[in-house]
């Protein structure tokens, strides 16, 4: 076993070795263009999604999962009724070369399925108690409910103390969950792209000056601290690819925000977003009167998914662009960048085309104006100091009791109360919500989500769905700035 091991640890080695020489030719001056192209896909067969995971150091020192013996996060594709299962090796190394944000690294690890409507409980998403220390492997099976959302969610990992460190690095990657055209059929036929966004670490040395230059990373301050820009956004690995789409053409885009910190407002130069589904929900599963939204710009957290339709606009240069966000006086700068560059189609690789779906829609057209209307059955505070992040007043611990209970077959109001002077996005693991009202001021056309973003100094009113009588157990809830759960802003839920 022990020599298998190192083999197989060589061999990643190697491949790593290979991936970064590569990227380096891609990224610095000189590079031929790197045109988009979905990360690589494994789907469900006979109803089951069968895989082995591997958590490793890159040649980089990073840490990155490894499929295959490659170093690469495959977008995993299921049906309502499927099961997943996934094989998850530790391949890091018991004595970690760098320091975590609130200690020394232990190089645990885990997987969280972001969004994904299925059990808090071993095997399935448990951030709590299945945890790998390096040499050691977890074995994941998670069925996916035959009623489940169809849509866009994500897996990364979730080791308390070291999420942002690995997420930050990019273990993470894209899951879609097939059928979203049995709830808005004009998606059928049309080239569908997965695009992860994630954010990479630059510095003050020559390349990362190369990279800031080629994203035209904005001196632009529109809040957060005046000091120099930490990371530029990639997407599916590359900083500043080309997509094709050729004019007028019609394409479903796929967005996940995977990054441990960062936001991103969203734009197509020239073009609008014809908003199909927000964190994996279709619009129209809740809306089936109006089961589209229109928008020049998308705002998305850390964690937040995009699912759209984008028109190729006419001939010229255009790009998919990140605003400048305000991330309030104590935030961390969000400049505005370039993530892509839209050019005309000129290759017959073009994506491939959503399928039509036998699926039968579900649609849970909901009466909550008596719950928005009742005073809050829970009030979650973020607050923070030099010693750490809270919620309510606590640091979360592993041994704590759950902060609070919520009985499975309700809806509840919750208030989310950011007393803080930095934007914080709310995320619950398992369910979705409605976000309804922002500084006591009603929210137009809402949408269902499962990450939100509180402002700074304000307040967000939702009303959580604890319905589902698959979701039971001890789950979390947490601020989706990795660096601040880590350094204890999350809290247990208990589902009973």
């Amino acid at each position: 076993m022990a020599r298998n091991a190192i083999v197989l640890r060589s061999a990643i080695f190697a491949a790593a070795i290979v991936a970064a020489a590569a990227l380096c030719i891609l990224e610095l001056g000189g590079r031929p263009p790197v045109h988009h192209s979905n990360p690589p896909e494994l789907r469900a067969k006979n109803h089951t999604l069968s895989l082995t995971l591997h958590a490793a150091i890159a040649s980089d020192g990073k840490n990155s999962f490894y499929f295959n013996g490659e170093p690469n996060a495959p977008t995993l594709r299921l049906s309502p009724g499927d099961q997943l299962k996934i094989t998850y090796v530790n391949d890091l190394p018991a004595k970690p070369p760098e320091k975590c944000l609130a200690g020394p690294c232990m190089d645990m690890t885990n997987l969280h399925f972001h969004g994904l409507t299925v059990s808090p409980d071993a095997p399935q998403d448990d951030v709590l108690t299945m945890l790998a220390m390096p040499g050691k492997k977890l074995g994941y099976t998670v069925p996916i409910p035959k009623d489940h959302p169809p849509g866009l969610y994500w897996y990364h990992t979730h080791p308390h103390g070291e999420s942002y460190r690995q997420v930050l690095d990019g273990m993470s990657g894209a899951i879609v969950i097939e059928g979203i055209e049995s709830y808005f059929p004009a998606l059928a036929g049309l080239p569908e792209r997965v695009l992860v966004v994630r954010g990479r670490s630059v510095g003050k040395d020559a390349q990362s000056a190369e990279l800031k230059q080629r994203v035209d990373l904005s001196s632009e301050v529109c809040g957060g601290e005046h000091e120099p820009p930490e990371e530029v956004m990639t997407v599916n690995g590359f900083v500043r690819p080309q997509i094709e789409i050729a004019p007028g053409e019609r394409q479903f885009w796929r967005i996940v925000n995977a990054s441990a910190d960062r936001y991103v407002d969203l734009q197509v130069e020239g073009q609008t977003f014809e908003i199909v589904a927000m964190d994996g929900m279709p619009i129209a599963r809740h809306d089936p009167d109006h089961r589209t939204r229109t928008a020049n710009h998308v705002s998305l957290p850390p964690a937040g998914r995009l699912e759209a339709i984008v028109t190729g606009p006419s001939t010229g240069a255009h790009r998919l662009i990140s605003h400048c966000v305000d991330t309030g006086p104590d935030g961390d700068p969000n400049p505005a960048m370039v993530l892509a560059d839209i050019v005309p189609q000129s290759t017959a690789d073009s994506p491939a085309k959503a399928a039509r779906n036998s699926l039968k829609p579900e649609f849970k057209s909901l009466d909550v104006a008596a719950e928005e209307k009742a005073p809050p059955r829970f009030t979650v505070i973020f607050t923070e100091d030099k010693n750490g992040f809270y919620i309510n007043g606590e640091k979360f611990a592993v041994d704590a009791a759950p902060m609070v209970r919520a009985k499975v077959g309700s809806y509840q109001h919750w208030k989310i109360v950011n007393a803080t002077g930095e934007l914080h996005p709310m995320h619950i693991h398992q369910v979705h919500f409605l976000p309804y009202a922002e500084n006591d001021k009603p929210i137009a056309d809402p949408v269902w989500l499962d990450t939100v973003n509180v402002p700074y100094g304000g307040t967000v009113d939702v009303i959580m769905d604890f319905t589902d009588p698959v979701i039971r157990g001890m789950s979390v809830f947490h601020c989706h700035l990795l660096n601040h759960e880590d350094k204890g802003m999350m809290a247990k839920i208990l589902f009973e």
